[in-house]
């Protein structure tokens, strides 16, 4: 298929999407070219969206070794409080302080996974179906046509949805782990930090800068600590995964929908996709997906509410409580738009209030009758993790677990 050049695209003045677009169309013309295609197209829609396609310099050194040191004795701390060696092998976390585009960068690449599970979704039925429906106004070939569309368009939506999701929450997350989404093995002992970002929330909120950077040291050292527990990163990444391949399999609706759309016309391609994020929310959900969110919001639910109640132990010691702190945090989580919550909604971990609302009365249930060593079993085993029934009453998950071999297999 020849392509038409798209204007402005060549050089370092041409427009991120004109370049973004130029290159997806080749890609659309020659295949997507294996994963690694897709990963590399996801993290140029996340680093663009993230700098706004703009330079970025490096963080300060002093910031990083500041940081550092707070990491450190948030480490400490959250090992006493939770009894899990926060990188399972008594090694130091260590802050890799970026900016947002090299985070978005380094989070598609964790977050490779995604991507893998959406590549492995069953569109069969759904491209039979759109042929099915057709009828008589489908020519020769159409089939073929619609298997080559979902084929191609199907791997650009999910990289494209994911890129951008990224790109957005790179601009406003303050840590690694903005998202509990585990990350690589490999990664353990880094930590990553976006200071700039952190600096900022400070600002606004009129709030200690020390203070913001102790509590986001904390918060991502529990959630590090708890997803480096054997099973329960493994069974967050299948839950996530199920969610990628329901959502991949959605869009092959959106595919089928498109049409008279011309891929080869990049004013068309630039209509459909000039407001990337919204691909998020372009297909209607179906029943599969549904369930594969509702069992991941019930784990993350259940993360996020322990997560705040070491938050709240460990506050009181280091911070004299969360005060000012923890209520900036939650009007933040409160007043974000949708391009802040296109990761939250492509992956189905909805981390609003009602959410940590959800997460704290689990917890609290889960105390009120077996105290802190009931609660250190959610993180025996990735089986551990609560049901959606079970994360609204917490009795059936302590009567399941009992059941159980203690370990959680």
């Amino acid at each position: 298929m020849d392509l038409p050049d798209v204007p402005g695209s060549g050089g370092p003045g041409g427009n991120f999407m004109e370049q973004f677009l130029a290159d997806l169309l080749r890609m659309m013309g020659s295949g997507m070219g294996g994963a690694s295609a897709k990963v590399d197209m996801a993290r140029a829609m996340a680093t663009g969206v993230a700098t706004e396609a703009g330079p970025e310099s490096n963080p300060d050194p002093l910031e990083r070794m500041a940081i550092e040191e707070l990491l450190q004795v948030a480490q400490l701390h959250v090992t006493e409080i939770t009894g899990i060696d926060v990188t399972g092998d008594g090694a130091t976390l260590e802050v890799q302080a970026v900016g947002p585009g090299t985070w978005a960068a380094q989070t598609v690449q964790d977050w490779a996974f995604v991507l893998d599970a959406a590549g492995s979704a069953d569109t069969g039925a759904t491209m039979a179906g759109l042929t099915r429906d057709l009828g008589d106004d489908a020519g020769p070939g159409i089939s073929d046509f619609l298997t080559q569309a979902m084929s191609t368009m199907g791997p650009v939506l999910a990289a494209m949805q994911l890129g951008s999701a990224v790109g957005h929450l790179a601009r406003t997350t303050l840590g690694q782990y903005e998202l509990p989404v585990p990350r690589p093995s490999s990664s353990r002992h880094r930590m990553l930090v976006v200071p700039a970002n952190l600096d900022r929330f400070a600002s606004d909120w009129s709030l200690p800068e020390q203070d913001v950077r102790l509590w986001v040291c904390l918060r991502d050292s529990t959630v590090h600590a708890v997803l480096g527990r054997a099973g329960v990163a493994d069974r967050l990444r299948q839950l996530l995964s199920a969610v990628a391949r329901t959502t991949a399999a959605d869009n092959a609706q959106l595919v089928g929908g498109l049409g008279g759309f011309d891929p080869s016309d990049p004013e068309a391609l630039q209509r459909l996709l000039g407001d990337p994020e919204a691909l998020v929310a372009a297909a209607e959900p179906s029943p599969a997906r549904e369930r594969a969110v509702d069992e991941l919001a019930a784990a993350g639910a259940a993360l996020t509410g322990y997560v705040e109640h070491v938050l709240d132990r460990a506050a009181t010691r280091l911070l004299g409580g969360r005060g000012a702190l923890g209520e900036a945090w939650r009007r933040q989580q409160v007043e974000r738009d949708s391009a802040a919550r296109a990761a939250e909604m492509l992956l189905g971990l909805d981390m609003g209030p009602a959410t940590l609302d959800r997460g704290a009365a689990f917890v609290s249930g889960v105390l009120e009758r077996a105290g802190d060593d009931g609660l250190a079993r959610l993180w025996t085993g990735g089986a551990n993790l609560p049901t959606p029934s079970e994360i609204e009453a917490p009795g059936l998950w302590l009567e399941r677990i009992d059941l159980t071999d203690p370990a959680g297999t």
